[in-house]
C-alpha cells in the first residue's frame, strides 16, 4: 500500500465512529482500494476538511474507485480485445486495401474518450478519430476500434503518446496496411488564484489536435492522409492542424513555465504529496516516470486552492446589512415591478464528493429601484469566493443566493450552470451534459411570473461574461 503502510504521514488519521457492519463489496476490500482512501483522507484533512462530515464520509471510498475506473487500461491487454474480431473480407488482398484499391478506407469518427493528465491528474476530453487501411483480407469488428482506444486512455496519459499507443496497438493487433489516428483533447484550465477576481479573458479549456500514423499513413504527406483528414473534414472536423509544440508547456495548464523552479511546487505540502505518489502506486504506475515525477506536487499545489479558508470579503461596506434603497428625502425608491439581472458570471469549483472539478455559469436576478447598488466586479467576487471551495453545486446555489440577498435585498433569484466532470470521465460519459440548479428567495420563491420572467432573461447557450 506504497507510503501509507510505510508510516511516512504524520497526519493523524481520524477512524470513523459508525457502528455498522454492512459488508463491503470486493472492490472496496482490495489493498490498493483501501490504499487509495486512506491517502485521499490525507489529502482532505490537508485542506483542513473534517474527514468524518456529512457529505465527505463516503468522499475516499468514492474516489479510489473513480480513479480505479478511469485507469483500468492498466490491466486490460488489447489482445483479448482484437481476437475472435478479425473477419475475412474477399478483395482486399495483399497490396491492396489503401485509398483507391478494392478496400479503400474505414473511417471511425467521434469517438468520446476520457483520460487523467499525468502530469495533473485531472481528466481531459478527446474526440478520437481512428482509420484503417484493411490487407490481408480481413477487416476488423468496428466496435473493437472504440474498446482498444479506451483500453489505452483510461490510463495517465498526454495526448501524443495517447495517439502513439492506439496506433500502434491496432497495427500490431489487426496488421492493416496502414493506421490513422487524429485526436482532439480539452483540458480544462483553472484560473490563476494569485488574483482575487477572474480574469475576463480567460479561456476555460486548452485545446490540442494530436495524430499518429503507421504503414502507409506513415507519410503524412501521402494521398491516403489527404482522403482520410476530407472524410474528418466534411463533417466539421479540422484536424490538419496538429499540435508540434512542447506539450509541458502547451498542454498541461499546471505544468510550470520555463521560468518556473519545479522544486518549488507542493514542497511545503510534503505529507499530501506523498499520499499522491500513494496513489500512483497503488494504480498500477511509476511514481518515478520520468513523467510523473513532478506529478504529486502538482496535484497538491492545485488542490491546495480550495483550502477552507476564510477569505476576506470587500464588498464597500455591503457585508453587514441591506443597501438603502431610499431617496435622498427618505422615500422609498423601490420599483416593486421591475427585476433586474446579471448575467453568466462564470464560476470554478470542486465537487466534495469526487474531488473532480465543475465549472460554468452563474445567473443573478433581483428586484431593485433600478440604481445598481454594488458593481459587477464585486458580485463575480462574490460568486468566486463561495466558488473555490469544496462544493456541490445545490449548496453553492444556495450560499451565492443568500450573500447577494444581504446586499441587493431579500428578493433574488440565483441560476447556476455548470459542467462536471465527473459526469463526463465517468457516470453517463457523454460531451456537452450540464446539470442547472435554482434558489429562489423573496418574491422570486412565491412568484412563478418573476421567475419566468428571469429565466428568459438567460442566454441559450452556456458562456461566461467575466
Amino acid at each position: 500500500m506504497g507510503a501509507l503502510e510505510e508510516g511516512h504521514f504524520n497526519v493523524k488519521l481520524e477512524k470513523s465512529s459508525g457502528g455498522g457492519c454492512a459488508e463491503l463489496s470486493l472492490e472496496e476490500q482490495q489493498p490498493d482500494t483501501v490504499a487509495i482512501e486512506d491517502a485521499v483522507k490525507v489529502l482532505l484533512q490537508g485542506l483542513d476538511e473534517d474527514v468524518n462530515r456529512e457529505g465527505l464520509k463516503k468522499t475516499p471510498l468514492r474516489v479510489a474507485k473513480a480513479l480505479r475506473e478511469g485507469t483500468r487500461g492498466y490491466g486490460q491487454k488489447v489482445k483479448d480485445i482484437v481476437q475472435g474480431a478479425l473477419f475475412p473480407e474477399a478483395g482486399l488482398d495483399a497490396g491492396v486495401g489503401c485509398a483507391g484499391g478494392a478496400g479503400g478506407l474505414v473511417v471511425v469518427r467521434d469517438l468520446d474518450l476520457f483520460s487523467y493528465c499525468e502530469s495533473c491528474l485531472l481528466p481531459f476530453q478527446v474526440k478520437c478519430h481512428v482509420g484503417y487501411a484493411p490487407s490481408g483480407q480481413r477487416v476488423v469488428g468496428l466496435s473493437k476500434l472504440s474498446r482498444v482506444a479506451d483500453v489505452f486512455a483510461k490510463r495517465l496519459q498526454d495526448p501524443q503518446r495517447l495517439a502513439e499507443e492506439v496506433c500502434s496497438a491496432l497495427q500490431q493487433g489487426i496488421k492493416p496496411a496502414g493506421v490513422a489516428v487524429v485526436l482532439q483533447c480539452l483540458h480544462i484550465n483553472f484560473p490563476k488564484l494569485e488574483s482575487f477576481f477572474l480574469d475576463p479573458n480567460h479561456q476555460g479549456w486548452v485545446k490540442v489536435v494530436v495524430s499518429s500514423g503507421s504503414g502507409v499513413f506513415e507519410d503524412k504527406e501521402a494521398d491516403v492522409w489527404v482522403d482520410f483528414l476530407g472524410l474528418l473534414k466534411f463533417r466539421g472536423i479540422d484536424a490538419e492542424k496538429s499540435c508540434t509544440t512542447d506539450f509541458a508547456e502547451c498542454w498541461c495548464p499546471s505544468r510550470p513555465s520555463s521560468s518556473d523552479k519545479i522544486s518549488k511546487l507542493g514542497s511545503a505540502h510534503p505529507d499530501m504529496a506523498t499520499a499522491v505518489t500513494s496513489i500512483l502506486k497503488s494504480l498500477g504506475e511509476d511514481p518515478a516516470r520520468k513523467e510523473l515525477i513532478g506529478t504529486p506536487s502538482r496535484f497538491v499545489k492545485w488542490l491546495m486552492n480550495f483550502k477552507n479558508a476564510n477569505l476576506e470579503m470587500k464588498l464597500n461596506g455591503f457585508v453587514c446589512g441591506r443597501p438603502d434603497f431610499s431617496t435622498p428625502n427618505g422615500d422609498s425608491n423601490h420599483d416593486e415591478g421591475q427585476i433586474n439581472s446579471e448575467l453568466s458570471f462564470s464560476f470554478w469549483s470542486l465537487c466534495e464528493h469526487h474531488l473532480l472539478p465543475f465549472h460554468g455559469v452563474v445567473h443573478i436576478g433581483y428586484f431593485s429601484a433600478g440604481v445598481h447598488p454594488i458593481g459587477r466586479a464585486l458580485l463575480q467576487s462574490l460568486v468566486h469566493f463561495h466558488g473555490f471551495k469544496l462544493q456541490v453545486q445545490e449548496r453553492l446555489t444556495r450560499q451565492i443566493a443568500e450573500s447577494v440577498s444581504s446586499v441587493l435585498g431579500e428578493d433574488v433569484m440565483v441560476v447556476v450552470e455548470a459542467n462536471h466532470t465527473c459526469m463526463i470521465s465517468r457516470g453517463i460519459e457523454k460531451f456537452g451534459s450540464s446539470t442547472a440548479t435554482i434558489a429562489a428567495l423573496g418574491r422570486f420563491s412565491t412568484d412563478p411570473i418573476a421567475r419566468a420572467k428571469f429565466l428568459q432573461c438567460i442566454p441559450s447557450t452556456m458562456t461566461s461574461g467575466g
